[in-house]
């Protein structure tokens, strides 16, 4: 991860700060907690006036997109090769220009560390999450709560109803870049802090669900040998709903060990 200050040239105050995670090329925002909205980046007032200090991954890569050559200019190449770069590179056009755009004076810095308003922010970041049954989610944060959020409890908008009435797109939710989201289908977004503020704690800990599930989900083999049954004996439970797997997969079956016991009481 790349961190930059955003520093306004007339001032020399810092703003906030711009993450950058390399592996997934995702852009982060983090306002300074004593900003205002006048005093904020035109793009990222209403932010503020909401006082919503974080700024969602396509909103920062907007704020970053203002301040670069755009990947459509005529002579991109020309440009691509008088800075040796072999193909078009958002974070390092965006360091070329220190991030200076003429519609403010604002200019980014590199540093190694994140300021403590940050750091306590991140602290409501995800680790892990889970779409469950009746659109419901479980949440695991960064200040080990577990929470357990309904859908029908958010800030109803459009891309919202998408996730509820489409199967398929809510269960591919999952833990976004830095935890700082939950993305269903790396398209629609639900950020942490809004499941943080919408979930009813649960008194579960992420060290405590991979405890159980270290120790009670069993795969095939796993399965056989409690039972003292083949391969075949197995499946043939299945097929008689003595058994329900919890995963199948064309690369193997996860059984949780109370189901398997019930079969032997």
């Amino acid at each position: 991860m790349k961190i930059f200050n955003i520093i306004n040239e007339e001032d020399g105050i810092c703003t906030g700060v711009l993450l950058y995670y390399e592996k997934e090329k995702t852009f982060i925002i983090e306002l300074a907690p004593e900003l205002d909205e006048w005093s904020a980046p035109l793009l990222l007032s209403a932010f503020i006036k909401r006082r919503e200090f974080t700024i969602p991954r396509e909103i920062s890569r907007l704020w970053v997109q203002e301040r670069i050559i755009p990947s459509g200019r005529q002579n991109i190449s020309s440009i691509l090769s008088t800075h040796r770069l072999k193909s078009y590179d958002e974070i390092r056009f965006l360091e070329l220009s220190e991030g200076r755009c003429i519609q403010d004076s604002l200019f980014i810095q590199k540093t190694d560390h994140l300021p403590d308003y940050v750091l306590l922010r991140q602290q409501k970041n995800l680790l892990d999450c889970c779409p469950l049954e009746d659109n419901d989610i479980l949440c695991f944060f960064a200040d080990d709560s577990t929470k357990k959020i309904r859908l029908s409890e958010l800030e109803q908008t459009g891309e919202l109803e998408k996730i509820r009435k489409n199967k398929a797109l809510f269960r591919s939710g999952k833990t976004g870049t830095g935890g700082y989201y939950m993305t269903f289908d790396d398209v629609y977004d639900i950020s942490a802090s809004a499941l943080y503020s919408a979930g009813t704690s649960i008194p579960l800990s992420l060290k405590d669900f991979l405890s159980f599930f270290r120790k009670n989900i069993l795969d095939t083999s796993e399965t056989c040998k409690v039972l003292g049954c083949s391969r075949q004996n197995l499946s043939y439970m299945i097929k008689q709903n003595r058994l329900t797997p919890v995963k199948e997969n064309v690369k193997g079956t996860l059984f949780c060990r109370g189901n398997i016991l019930q079969n032997q009481w």
